[in-house]
């Protein structure tokens, strides 16, 4: 019985944790995905007591492509930095990256790509830099003489 007791612990130890990053502007998302059964918390708030629609549907596009598969996980998301949309996309990038990870299938990953490859590329594109002589990047300031 001491045998079985400590196969059953180790067993329990080994539990399959993944853990992902994902970047979109200046927001910074972090993905830890474990066996479960279908629970997604962002920022400790289920991801159906999000009020913004829009936001909700981009953080379930990977879990609505894998199916069934999201019944077998639970991922809890911590995200900060940027703004609403910049924070829903890196979200979304981390939790497509994870799962990818975690099922280690390539035809997930094939799906993923074939329907938007930004979920597991990330998008470099950030804000350009202001200059001198106006009040952005490229707006000059107004003449008000003449």
């Amino acid at each position: 019985m001491a045998a079985s007791d400590s196969v059953q612990k180790t067993s329990r130890m080994r539990e399959k944790i993944v853990l992902m990053s994902g970047k979109r502007k200046s927001a910074i998302a972090r993905a830890v995905i474990k066996r479960g059964n279908g629970v997604v918390r962002i920022n400790g708030r289920r991801l159906e007591s999000i009020e913004n629609e829009w936001v909700r549907a981009i953080i379930e596009e990977p879990l609505m492509l894998i199916g069934d598969l999201r019944k077998k996980i639970d991922i809890r998301v911590r995200v900060h930095g940027g703004g609403v949309s910049g924070q829903a996309q890196a979200a979304r990038i981390a939790i497509a990256r994870a799962i990818v990870k975690y099922f280690e299938d390539p035809k997930i990953e094939e799906v993923f790509r074939q329907y938007d490859r930004y979920m597991l590329v990330g998008d470099p594109r950030r804000k350009e830099m202001k200059k001198f002589g106006g009040p952005g990047a490229r707006a000059r300031f107004q003449k008000s003489y003449r």
